[in-house]
């Protein structure tokens, strides 16, 4: 199969890049040129975002095209109507933000969705700017060839967001380590390795429409998360579980300062707490989350202990000042439930 992928350098589109490298498919990478992709590949040059700079695509063809932009959805439209006869089938990276808050329990992909124009110039509203690139590529393709990936949270190897690597730099510093309860609260991600098994699985397959990709619930809870960081940065830290109310009444705001933690409650259900019917009905395979944890500790170790940061997106983790002020005022015996 030949494969164009629209990035390809970084994290998801390095993780379907390589995937797709080691099944033998002949990989196209078009890129700007800031980061080397995988040796193997056909590498063409371009910046979507200028005038002029989908050129080098002007020609060729592709049976399928993976597209992961999280921008304006008038990028992908471009790319999607110069791309529209010269593709079988075009892949959008789409996410599981595109559903409109607060969505019914264990909804799935007929959920209500949020407005969206393939039009817009702007990227300032993620959720709309998802919808509005999955618009563009309908618009341009079709529904028959277009296949939607509405991921969820995406952790693994490669990760350039900093939310698994914060964990893990955490538990690597030991001691007393503030982890928001409830332990056995349930948490939905996706390893990016499977994201892109399973994106190439369903392409090879001529899927098309909508699926969520996400871990099915019951797969992993914030305690396993937390354990297994523990566990493969050498059993230095010492999970001190305190539960929301505290936290919450120290400033600390979740999943930007706590990684992945969510409290219960209407937006936990919402993040946490989807069917993924579909996707497993299609042959979505989940590593164990210890693996996806141990992995991505390899990773950052091989590359010297600090993970990449994507200049887009706002730095994560919490003030250790703040840390040991929440842990200064827990009870002695906090719940652990």
């Amino acid at each position: 199969m030949r494969v164009l992928m629209l990035g390809g350098t970084e994290f998801v589109g390095r993780a379907v890049t390589e995937a797709a490298l080691a099944r033998g498919h002949e990989v196209t990478v078009f890129h700007r040129g800031r980061h080397e992709p995988p040796a193997g590949v056909l590498s063409l040059h371009g910046d979507r975002t200028a005038d002029g700079g989908l050129a080098a695509l002007t020609d060729g063809s592709w049976d399928v095209v993976v597209d992961t932009w999280s921008g304006a959805p008038a990028v992908v439209r471009a790319a999607a109507r110069l791309l529209a006869g010269r593709v079988g089938r075009y892949v959008y990276v789409s996410s599981r933000s595109v559903y409109a808050h607060p969505t019914p329990p264990d909804a799935g992909e007929d959920a209500p969705l949020v407005a969206g124009s393939p039009d817009d110039g702007d990227a300032a509203d993620y959720p709309r700017a998802k919808r509005g690139g999955e618009l563009a590529v309908l618009r341009e393709v079709g529904e028959d060839r277009a296949l939607l990936v509405r991921a969820g949270l995406i952790l693994g190897p490669g990760e350039n967001i900093g939310r698994l690597p914060w964990w893990l730099a955490r538990a690597a510093r030991g001691g007393d380590m503030l982890a928001p309860g409830p332990r056995d609260a349930g948490i939905q991600y996706i390893d990016c390795r499977d994201l892109a098994e399973w994106t190439l699985d369903a392409a090879e397959a001529g899927r098309g429409g909508a699926y969520d990709l996400v871990s099915p619930v019951g797969h992993a809870t914030m305690g396993a998360l937390l354990d297994a960081c523990v566990q493969v940065t050498g059993g230095r830290a010492v999970p001190r579980w305190t539960d929301p109310e505290p936290i919450l009444a120290a400033g600390i705001e979740p999943w930007l300062h706590l990684p992945v933690w969510i409290p219960p409650g209407e937006q936990h259900d919402t993040m946490h707490g989807s069917t993924v019917a579909k996707a497993l009905a299609a042959g979505l395979r989940c590593r164990p989350v210890l693996e996806t944890v141990a992995d991505t500790w390899a990773w950052l170790d091989a590359i010297g202990g600090s993970a990449p940061q994507r200049p887009d997106r706002p730095r994560v983790g919490l003030d250790p000042d703040v840390e040991r002020k929440v842990l200064a005022g827990r009870p002695r015996e906090e719940a652990s439930s």
